[in-house]
């Protein structure tokens, strides 16, 4: 059997929770395999609507295991929340719910770490959650970090309080006025409620269930937000394309079947770092409003823009991206025109491709299409759809190589077409 792996393509907030609750039920595993609860999976049924941050979004699916793998990051605290808000629902998380022992511990001198350094960076900040994920990382990468499967050990409360005079230490050396204490209890006993989950070898157990059980692996933020492909330094601390299930849940290359890479019919981006089609005027207040752009974990309002292929077609590139996946696209329905970015110009050159620097000049040029000018959401299959929105679907699939599978028509379960 094969990991299919689902990817958003832009900057995050593509729609990523509806379209892994909507497939889990093909898949009797669910895999995250990096980020952390920076990230907000949004998902509305039956009348009720989540809000996932570290749980997988097959949480909600009967017979489905929902596995936290190696290349997560995982606070205690927010997950205990999580989880008996869950609970209250009648959901039982301890059965559906592994944790890998190798995932890393959010500590709450985590979260601080992360505030002082934002403030630190002043105007250059890079836009940060706040949620410690970026320091958790750090340690990570330093070697100085404290994993899932630490808390099994007699003497985890020593590494926790080695750890912690390190940040401490380094809080005092920035001056940054806070209590490290103000969450310790809460932690602790956020630790007790993690030890009663089934903490796993995860590379072992993925491997082991794939050889008779397709497996859907779940990626947070988007592919833009990567820490080495994305709009640096303006990403996230991990990998977000592809590759990243890969090392996030312990699987070799060639165990990898479909790539389900999501997008929106436009674009947004919360948070500093560039963005080539934002829209500063009236349209873009519009779509705003229309989608609803505010973060689901931040409440912050989005910045919003038109579709940007460039970007787009450099993601899938990225990714080997085998099925698209489009969300919103019943958020035009009320425009004339709408565009799409399908080259930049950049220094006065145009080209075709993301480039290197950051910061360049860059000038979108755009394709216009006639909007359709019409309600699509109570559109059930292909053939309902309008003639112009079915250009706009064909103009895609020729400009990026890949066909558009899925088209997302609505928030709920049931307003999707499979194409």
């Amino acid at each position: 059997m094969k990991l299919d792996v689902v990817l958003g393509l832009q900057w995050g907030d593509e729609g990523k929770g509806k379209i892994v609750d909507v497939l889990a039920g093909n898949y009797p595993i669910v895999a995250r395999f990096q980020g952390g609860p920076n990230a907000g999976h949004s998902l509305h049924f039956e009348g009720k609507s989540f809000v996932l941050r570290s749980i997988p979004s097959g949480i909600f699916r009967k017979d489905a295991i929902n596995v936290i793998g190696n290349g997560v990051v995982l606070d205690p605290i927010t997950f205990r929340k999580e989880c008996e808000n869950i609970e209250a629902t009648g959901v039982p998380v301890k059965e559906r719910i592994a944790v890998s022992k190798k995932a890393h511990l959010i500590l709450p001198t985590h979260r601080l770490l992360d505030a002082a350094n934002e403030a630190a960076m002043g105007k250059g900040k890079i836009g940060s959650t706040l949620k410690g994920i970026g320091p958790t990382y750090t340690d990570k990468v330093s070697r100085n970090g404290l994993r899932v499967g630490d808390i099994l050990a007699s003497d985890f409360q020593e590494r926790y309080g080695k750890l912690k005079a390190r940040h401490v230490r380094t809080l005092s050396q920035m001056q940054f006025d806070c209590n490290p204490d103000a969450e310790e209890a809460e932690f602790f006993a956020a630790v007790d409620y993690l030890r009663q989950f089934r903490l796993i070898d995860c590379e072992y157990f993925v491997n082991k269930e794939l050889d008779d059980k397709p497996i859907l692996a779940e990626g947070a933020q988007g592919s833009m937000l990567d820490i080495d492909y994305g709009s640096y330094p303006f990403v996230t601390s991990s990998s977000t394309a592809c590759a990243g299930a890969c090392i996030g849940l312990g699987v070799a290359p060639s165990r990898i079947g479909h790539v389900y890479g999501i997008f929106k019919a436009y674009c947004t981006r919360v948070g500093s770092g560039p963005f080539p089609t934002e829209l500063f005027d009236e349209t873009g207040e519009k779509l705003r409003k229309i989608g609803n752009e505010f973060g689901a974990v931040t409440g912050r309002p989005r910045r919003c823009g038109w579709l940007d292929l460039v970007a787009l077609k450099y993601a899938v590139m990225i990714s080997g991206v085998t099925d698209l996946i489009m969300m919103k696209s019943d958020c035009l329905d009320s425009f004339p025109v709408i565009k799409v970015c399908t080259s930049y110009k950049v220094n006065g050159q145009e080209t075709s491709q993301v480039p290197f620097d950051t910061y360049a000049s860059i000038e979108p040029v755009y394709t216009e299409f006639k909007g359709w000018n019409a309600d699509l959401t109570g559109c059930r299959s292909e053939s309902e759809l309008p003639e112009a929105f079915r250009n706009y679907i064909a103009f895609m699939e020729d400009y990026l190589g890949v066909p558009i599978k899925i088209i997302s028509l609505g928030p709920d379960r049931d307003a999707t077409i499979m194409r």
